[in-house]
């Protein structure tokens, strides 16, 4: 999973998590992500996952710079931060989710204790 900390506008301080592609950014209500400050086109951009990696494609004479630099089709890398208008966002892989563990954990609590008292079943039998 992708997040994008919104590190300026309106929304600072956001972190939304990108969980399909493509992931629409852009003023219009229809968007992933509405952005509703200065600068920002109605669909001014979409985030892509590839075989490549993670791309971007930009509406039609948008502005969107990747660190500073006017965007080239260019893969996108953890920790880049993307200028849409006059928002910034900083592009970030999200943490996993860790799975509960707990079914797995009383399986093999119940297993051990399975082994040791078909060791003592033994055991007595031996004895005896």
């Amino acid at each position: 999973m992708v997040q994008l900390n919104v590190l300026s506008g309106a929304k600072a301080g956001s972190h939304p998590v990108v969980r399909r592609f493509p992931f629409h950014i852009g003023r219009a209500s229809g968007n992933d992500l509405q952005l509703e400050d200065g600068g920002v086109w109605e669909r001014h951009l979409s985030l892509l996952f590839q075989r490549e990696g993670f791309q971007i494609a930009v509406a039609p004479d948008a502005l969107v710079t990747v660190n500073g630099v006017p965007f080239q089709n260019q893969n996108l890398h953890n920790g880049d931060v993307i200028t849409v208008g006059s928002v910034k966002l900083q592009f970030w892989l999200a943490a996993a989710r860790q799975r509960g563990l707990r079914a797995r954990e009383l399986f093999v609590w119940a297993l051990i204790t399975a082994v040791t008292a078909a060791q003592f079943v033994l055991l007595y039998g031996l004895i005896r």
